[in-house]
Parts: structure tokens; C-alpha cells; sequence
């Protein structure tokens, strides 16, 4: 079995592959950083040492990248079994305070990315008429946000793209799910004041993750959505 997964590196990305290894998936992966994918390739094979990890350092905004990782995995993976648009991007501030050419990096990466990425896999998806696509969204795909405007663009563009690619996956067997988590304890959290306690674990991403694939084949979670226990900062 093999989990296409990127922004492999850090917060949710580095649970799900930490949990779709330890399932026993192979793992195609992909992130910025070289050194940090070589060091999670070599992580992951010593905790599981029945799986291969494989991977390429891509920018999830520049469309080639995108499509030289996509080439890999191709090449590589036998089947595609797991898909999961993870990297994103994520910055604050006031609309009149975005720097120029900051909605565009937004969308390059949080909707760009996954749309060229997944359309370059699917001819090998639908071929064997099955698979299971993830798109970590927001919550912010569902309401806006102060000081968020191009982030909550871009993920109500992402939600969009993942509702309509659920209804024409239908008739290839393949599912799509909208993963649209609230505020998770992740690097972009790291610097603030924020109570690590008030806000979500990534691991408990993972694991609704992997909870919506492990259900059998007539059913899928279409979206899920997830908040803090106390709800949204």
C-alpha cells in the first residue's frame, strides 16, 4: 500500500506520515527541505522497517515541482492507495496590511499545488479504480476569519475543488474527503502565546484521518470537521 502525502515534514504532515507508517504504508512524500525529508525517510524506516519511504524536496507553489513530484510517484508507486493534499500556507494580517502578491503565494500553494498534483496522479488512480483522496482544508473554508482574507480564500477554493472532485470520483471508486480542521498546534502556533493545551494535537488529525479510510468500501466521510475542544480561538 502506498500514502502519496506532502508538506511531509512538520505538524499534520509529519503525524500522518508517522501514522501511515506505522500501518505499514509506503510512503511517497514531498516538502521544502531536503535535509528534513532525508532525516523523516530515515526516522520512519528505522520505527518501521518493512516500509519504503520516497521522496523529492518540492515547492508546493511552483506548478513544475509540483509535477516532478507527481513524475515520481508515478514512476514509483505500483499503486496509489492514499492521496493527501496537505501543505498549505498560512499568514495573518489585515487585508489592507497583506503584502502585494500575498493572495497569489496563497493560492499557488493552498489550491494550485494539490489541483496540478492530483490531476497528474489520477490517470493512474482511475485506472485502478480505487483510492482515497484527503484534502486538509480549514475551517476557514466554511467561515471567514479577521485578519485572513487570502488564507480564507484560498481554502474556500480548496473546499470547492474537494466537493466537486468528490462527485466526479463517484464512478471510479475513488473517495474524496474534505478534511477541515480548526486551530492545531503546529509551527505557525509555535511563536505565539497561545496555550498549546487549548488547541488541537496533530495526532488527532491522523487519526480521523486514517479513521475515514479505514472504513470499507461502500462508505465514505465526505468532510469532517474539527475543532479545540473549547471551539475556535
Amino acid at each position: 500500500m502506498f500514502a502519496v502525502i506532502t508538506g511531509a515534514t512538520k505538524g499534520i504532515g509529519r503525524a500522518l506520515t508517522r501514522r501511515f507508517a506505522s500501518e505499514g504504508f509506503d510512503l511517497a512524500v514531498c516538502a521544502r527541505n531536503k535535509m528534513e525529508l532525508q532525516q523523516l525517510k530515515t526516522d520512519l524506516e528505522q520505527h518501521n522497517p518493512t516500509i519504503r519511504v520516497v521522496y523529492t524536496a518540492t515547492d508546493m507553489g511552483n506548478k513544475n515541482e509540483v509535477l516532478a513530484f507527481a513524475e515520481m510517484v508515478n514512476k514509483e508507486c505500483p499503486a496509489i492507495d492514499v492521496l493527501i493534499n496537505n501543505a498549505g500556507l498560512f499568514l495573518t494580517n489585515p487585508v489592507l496590511r497583506e503584502p502585494d502578491g500575498l493572495l497569489e503565494q496563497m493560492m499557488a500553494i493552498n489550491l494550485y499545488g494539490p489541483y496540478h498534483l492530483t490531476r497528474a496522479l489520477l490517470p493512474k488512480m482511475t485506472g485502478q479504480k480505487s483510492g482515497h483522496i484527503f484534502n486538509i482544508c480549514s475551517v476557514a473554508s466554511l467561515i471567514g476569519f479577521e485578519d485572513c482574507v487570502s488564507y480564507t480564500a484560498s481554502k474556500h477554493a480548496l473546499y470547492g475543488f474537494s466537493k466537486a472532485l468528490r462527485q466526479e470520483m463517484k464512478a471510479f471508486n475513488i473517495k474524496v474527503t474534505s478534511v477541515l480542521p480548526g486551530a492545531v498546534y503546529t509551527a505557525s502556533w509555535e511563536s505565539s502565546d497561545v496555550n498549546s493545551g487549548r488547541i488541537m494535537a496533530p495526532e488527532d488529525i491522523a487519526d480521523a484521518v486514517y479513521g475515514c479510510y479505514r472504513l470499507s468500501e461502500r462508505t465514505v466521510v465526505e468532510e469532517i470537521v474539527l475543532r479545540p475542544m473549547l471551539g475556535d480561538l
